[in-house]
């Protein structure tokens, strides 16, 4: 698990989000190097019927597969991980009771209160042994959660005390609007707050991490100890691949 070694290791990770539907997409994201994709079931398309086979083409190039769940739910934070996500990243977090209830969701007992179903993608469909694969999912599962919004930045302290979270996710972009100036991801006042939360984070022994747009700005929070970096989106990049071919070709 790609992911989870950088984690130990104390290295960074970068990887984008992905709202495609195709299988072949996420293993080119794998193929090309990448550490990790996050599946995006907040602002993308996919099922977790399409989501599964994505992490089954995200595993076959060791690119460890993350799922943003839509909300902070206890059956989508479930299934997600039922199907073989190695991760499971959760939106809008904004408070200790918040950030526990996501760990409820993503462990088994002792450390929670996840579901408990052997015949899942995720327990070989029976195929584990039953105290393996609990004690496998528990060490292994990585819980991320989204700091997005004024709530969660006033909260930031109790939130960061939460036994379980493997790492503090910082979203810019929705922090911007919390903030008054939606977009402006690079605004002073939200750049100033999200460096806040990287030093509280590093405090309590957490891994930060943020979505960049430009490798200035991957630089620039890699510099200040964020290593969980997502770049970008998959139809994104693929749409600035063809826009620079296009006008590239147009000159010929």
């Amino acid at each position: 698990m790609k992911l989870l070694e950088n984690i130990k290791n104390k290295k960074h990770s970068i990887g984008p989000f992905s709202k495609s539907s195709d299988p072949s997409i996420i293993e080119c994201i794998g193929l090309a190097g990448f550490d990790f994709v996050i599946i995006d079931l907040e602002h993308g398309p996919n099922s977790i019927e399409t989501a599964q086979n994505l992490v089954r083409a995200a595993l076959v190039h060791n690119l460890t597969p993350i799922i943003r769940v839509g909300e902070n739910n206890e059956s989508l934070i479930s299934k997600a991980l039922d199907i073989g996500a190695q991760g499971v990243q959760v939106p809008q977090i904004n408070n200790e009771k918040d950030a526990q209830q996501v760990v409820d969701a993503a462990k088994f007992s002792p450390l929670g209160n996840r579901g408990v179903c052997r015949y899942v993608r995720a327990a070989g469909f029976s195929s584990k042994d039953k105290k393996e694969y609990f004690k496998e999912s528990n060490n292994n599962t990585l819980v991320i959660i989204h700091i997005e919004g004024k709530k969660g930045l006033e909260n930031i302290d109790s939130i960061l005390k939460v036994e379980g979270i493997d790492i503090i996710f910082i979203g810019p972009y929705d922090l911007s609007q919390s903030m008054g100036v939606p977009g402006e991801t690079n605004h002073p006042k939200v750049v100033d707050a999200m460096k806040k939360v990287v030093k509280k984070a590093t405090h309590y022994n957490k891994v930060v991490g943020t979505f960049v747009e430009t490798p200035a700005d991957l630089k620039m929070w890699k510099d200040l100890a964020v290593r969980y970096l997502s770049y970008k989106v998959d139809v994104g990049i693929f749409y600035n691949a063809c826009s620079n071919i296009y006008r590239e070709l147009e000159r010929i």
